[in-house]
């Protein structure tokens, strides 16, 4: 019976009317398992502590960016892809030519001038020397003297220090040695990031979100 009808209606009309269903729940879930997927990686990064601005680097893309398609396919990528990539890997980051990586301790300043703090900023912009303390064992350090702790009038907490004034440094009062940086060979990053998982995860749910979208466009 259900044959009979079809095809004493309009047989073109109902098939468009199928494809157009079809072709926006498969959109429809393709959009929303590479968003869960972007916002899975986000969360991934916050929760690693890496923190949110590493996090919305994660970015995903539809395709067709307009319409609808039997064939969309979605995107998920990120723009630091050298860092995830480090921290997916558990990769070893080694020193060039034989030096040492500089890491900055919770002393030192997190950017200066701008940019991320190395120990080549900070001298030019605090107009200083940073002192090198070979140890044999643990990080060797970068060593800023003659520094004065600064503390928050309202709270009286440290927030940092400051190269000490000139009377400071005449009359020897709250100088103080200041290890700004550990200097290591190399550093082994850890293992905070799950892509693959991730994308097989939500690829597998890509035929559930197609039916639940198909089943919403014929009521």
């Amino acid at each position: 019976m259900r044959l009979k009808a079809a095809l004493e209606g309009n047989l073109d009309a109902y098939l468009k009317k199928e494809l157009l269903m079809g072709e926006r729940a498969v959109t429809k879930a393709v959009r929303q398992a590479t968003s869960g997927l972007k916002q899975s990686m986000r969360s991934q990064v916050v929760a690693s502590g890496l923190g949110p601005r590493l996090a919305r680097t994660w970015r995903g893309d539809v395709y067709p960016r307009r319409g609808e398609s039997l064939k969309a396919a979605g995107l998920v990528y990120t723009k630091a892809q050298k860092i995830m990539e480090g921290f997916e890997e558990g990769q070893v980051i080694r020193a060039k030519d034989g030096f040492w990586l500089a890491i900055p301790t919770p002393n030192a300043p997190k950017r200066v001038m701008g940019k991320r703090v190395t120990p080549g900023n900070l001298e030019k912009a605090r107009g200083m020397r940073l002192q090198f303390v070979y140890r044999k064992r643990g990080p060797s350090l970068l060593v800023a003297q003659n520094m004065r702790a600064s503390y928050s009038r309202k709270t009286g907490e440290l927030r940092g220090f400051r190269k000490a004034s000139q009377r400071a440094l005449k009359t020897g009062n709250g100088l103080s040695s200041v290890v700004m940086f550990w200097l290591v060979p190399q550093v082994k990053l850890p293992k905070l990031i799950r892509f693959e998982p991730e994308a097989i995860k939500w690829h597998s749910r890509l035929p559930e979100f197609v039916l639940r979208h198909w089943k919403d466009s014929i009521k």
